[in-house]
């Protein structure tokens, strides 16, 4: 397996991937073209983060985008993990794991990091046995959100 910076020949597998992920875990069909001009966008602004993609036999079976965010409080960066995708006959074989380690990594190169967070639905159970299994916690903090008009893409 190889971890490796997803690039822009990977676009149309994160876009897919993406996709699944909507569709398998909130039930939405994400817009291509928007979702494909998100993902081009964070392929090529490094400022905004990056995707990781994991490798087997030169075929990607998983993903994951790491965004940043500055903690004044802490004079570093959270990083937040998200759109994490493997493809059903990969999974429960390590692969976030590794992608995970790979963010921690990447985060020590950059000068460290506050904490490592990411958002998980409250009925994707298994995903959460395995962000504990690494050492993650569930925060204290709960989210509110509210829409933008007119985007329903986020529901």
């Amino acid at each position: 397996m190889q971890i490796r910076k997803g690039q822009d020949t990977d676009l149309a597998a994160l876009v897919a991937f993406n996709q699944a992920m909507a569709l398998e875990t909130e039930n939405i069909i994400l817009d291509n073209d928007t979702l494909t001009k998100g993902v081009n966008t964070m392929l090529n602004s490094p400022e905004k983060g990056f995707y990781l993609v994991a490798e087997i036999d030169g075929e990607i079976a998983g993903s994951l985008m790491v965004t940043l965010e500055w903690s004044d409080w802490r004079a570093t960066n959270y990083c937040w993990i998200q759109s994490v995708y493997i493809l059903p006959q990969n999974r429960r074989q390590g692969i976030y794991a590794k992608l995970y380690q790979q963010v921690k990594a990447m985060a020590e190169e950059m000068g460290g990091a506050a904490s490592f967070r990411l958002y998980v639905e409250h009925d994707n159970l298994r995903a959460q046995q395995t962000y504990k299994a690494l050492g993650m916690e569930q925060s204290h903090y709960l989210m509110f959100e509210e829409l933008a008009e007119g985007d329903a893409s986020a529901e």
